[in-house]
């Protein structure tokens, strides 16, 4: 039995899901969970799902693409299901061994005699056909390799400045670096994240840009967007950040990939 005051693990998912602008099939897409056993999760309907091991691989999936802990919602789930946590380490306990299946002590000798003629002949042969000059087990003298010399990379930075984050209240973000995502979770209030200097090109997402507040070498800047309104691809460069209005900041448009092929698929201008 789960005390009547704790949030179910399907309300918190969807309400993390809801927090980051997120529908089902985003989630979907993200774990490759049909929609069908998704919504049964959001939905406490774990009877639709194969088995509880399914509700349980499920619900840690989901936690993951929403940035929550997987560990705390699957034993919540646990708690939920009725069933018994898993066993400590160290407390595991094992049925014992079958003697008869144990091999026996002719065969274990016959296979180590059989290993150290492997590895005598191996050795032998080896020496052979180095020159036989070299005895068994007279080591040989690799050619020296001359040091190699790593000069240190200066870290790249993409802005001319410290960029801070700090939360005011619980808010969800994600912040990435091209593919990377450099955080995507949700931070509590007073909780600073510093920008790492070597991004190129990092930008956010949230759902709360008024929780927020965003400061470049210590000195405050515009909000990042306006109040309960879900921001996305808004740039993080300290150049970005300094050189905007007062108003909240807006996304910066992604320059498209254009290919090879898309230039051979474009009409020739007319003659």
């Amino acid at each position: 039995m789960t005390d009547d005051s704790v949030v179910p693990v399907g309300d918190r998912l969807r309400g993390l899901r809801e927090a980051q602008g997120l529908d089902l099939s985003d989630i979907a897409a993200r774990t490759r969970i049909p929609l069908r056993h998704l919504a049964a999760v959001e939905a406490s309907d774990y009877a639709a799902l194969p088995s509880q091991t399914y509700a349980l691989g499920f619900v840690r999936s989901y936690a993951r693409a929403v940035g929550a802990s997987d560990t705390e919602l699957a034993a919540q789930l646990r708690a939920e299901l009725g069933r018994e946590p898993l066993p400590e380490p160290g407390r595991q306990t094992y049925e014992p061994v079958d003697e008869a299946r144990l091999p026996s002590k002719l065969l274990a000798w016959t296979a180590l005699v059989l290993a150290i003629l492997v590895v005598g002949g191996y050795a032998l042969w080896r020496s052979q056909r180095m020159g036989g000059d070299y005895a068994l087990g007279t080591p040989v003298e690799a050619p020296a390799t001359p040091p190699v010399t790593k000069t240190a990379a200066a870290p790249v930075s993409s802005a001319a400045g410290k960029v801070t984050l700090t939360a005011t209240a619980p808010v969800w973000v994600r912040i990435s670096d091209g593919a990377t995502n450099l955080v995507m979770r949700e931070l509590a209030v007073n909780e600073r994240y510093d920008v790492p200097a070597t991004a190129v090109d990092p930008r956010i997402q949230t759902g709360k840009a008024e929780a927020l507040t965003v400061t470049v070498d210590g000195k405050p800047v515009a909000p990042l967007g306006p109040p309960a309104k879900t921001i996305k691809n808004v740039s993080l460069k300290a150049a970005a950040l300094t050189a905007a209005p007062s108003g909240p900041l807006v996304a910066a448009p992604v320059a498209p990939n254009i290919t090879s092929a898309d230039n051979a698929a474009s009409p020739a201008p007319a003659q």
